[in-house]
């Protein structure tokens, strides 16, 4: 199956780019809304379900047992841009569990943010694991191995109680079976597990709303959202999607990037989860694409990311980046009621 355009980019009056991908948006309770694209090919779903990596870190009581509120779940959920405020957390995180930055398994490289990398730059620093974007995922892990008795050496093995614990989780939110067959390694150096984004997309409906869940991984996942809410610049970074939208739309709306052009999310109002690929892996049509589904489904979400507009150095407004006609033509179609 050959995905449809998603997101158009123009420059003066001819189309420059096009993005193509596919999406998947699932109610809880009444099955299939909107498929587009080949939403049955396995992907994989990256950064996007570090909320399902963290459900661990609740439900074993390892986050009640160290004293962690808001700030260090939301942490735990992140992909951030490693600032002073992330490294923070994350060295915290680990103190409050007797470990410290050698013991994280992510491995280090630059802050993805360019303020937080200037900064560290002029300061005269070098980047630690702590400024990995996924150290608060891992610091989380190593809490929950500690807590649980768990040894702590290569926690983030596949074949390590860990992460066979997410992997349990992942099979029973999604009813596959998963296993070596679909699984690669994330940039941090854990396992993911590939699933079609129709899976994905009844995951994220099953878990923003509850439906069809055991009250205990029903009430963790929702302290898991409530501490992104409460503390979205720590989920991403100021200015980034994820963190803006959950800041503006706080119990409406969850979502969460992933690397390679994936987003997921859900909106626990209605019950409703979405999930999406973009084929080239640009982060620029994934975020469009995900602005496109949450504008549809919350009209107060509209002119909260300027994202349509290209301009030159200096200034001039030069092109567009736009939802495509198939991308529009579909959402008009999505009927949530």
């Amino acid at each position: 199956m050959t995905n449809p355009t998603l997101i158009e980019v123009t420059r003066g009056p001819l189309l420059e780019s096009f993005h193509t991908g596919a999406l998947a948006v699932v109610s809880a309770t009444s099955g299939v809304l909107l498929s587009l694209g080949d939403t049955r090919r396995a992907i994989y779903p990256r950064s996007s379900v570090k909320s399902l990596q963290a459900l661990p870190l609740i439900e074993t009581g390892a986050a009640d047992r160290y004293g962690y509120g808001d700030a260090e779940i939301a942490l735990a959920c992140a992909s951030h841009t490693g600032t002073a405020a992330h490294t923070k957390v994350a060295e915290a995180m680990l103190t409050a569990v007797g470990l410290n930055e050698s013991d994280l398994g992510c491995g280090r490289h630059t802050p993805l943010g360019a303020k937080a990398a200037k900064e560290l730059w002029r300061a005269g620093g070098e980047p630690t694991q702590l400024h990995n974007n996924c150290s608060g995922k891992h610091a989380g892990m190593l809490a929950t191995a500690r807590h649980t008795n768990l040894p702590i050496e290569d926690y983030w093995r596949a074949d390590h109680p860990m992460q066979q614990r997410v992997l349990e989780i992942l099979c029973q939110l999604s009813g596959l079976k998963l296993g070596s067959d679909v699984m690669g390694l994330d940039g941090c150096s854990l396992p993911n597990w590939a699933m079609p984004l129709q899976s994905m997309a009844e995951v994220f409906a099953k878990l923003v709303s509850g439906h069809g869940l055991e009250a205990q991984r029903a009430a963790a996942f929702q302290r898991i959202m409530q501490a992104c809410w409460s503390e979205p610049d720590l989920v991403a970074g100021p200015g980034r999607v994820d963190s803006v939208v959950m800041a503006r739309l706080p119990g409406r709306v969850f979502l969460k990037t992933g690397a390679e052009g994936v987003y997921c999310g859900g909106f626990p109002e209605l019950k409703v989860g979405f999930a999406l690929k973009v084929d080239d892996g640009t982060t620029r049509a994934s975020a469009g694409t995900a602005m496109a589904i949450v504008e549809h489904v919350v009209p107060e979400a509209v002119g909260l990311m300027h994202r349509d507009i290209l301009k030159s150095w200096r200034g001039i407004e030069v092109g567009t980046i736009r939802t495509a006609p198939a991308l529009t033509k579909a959402l008009a179609q999505l009927k949530l009621s």
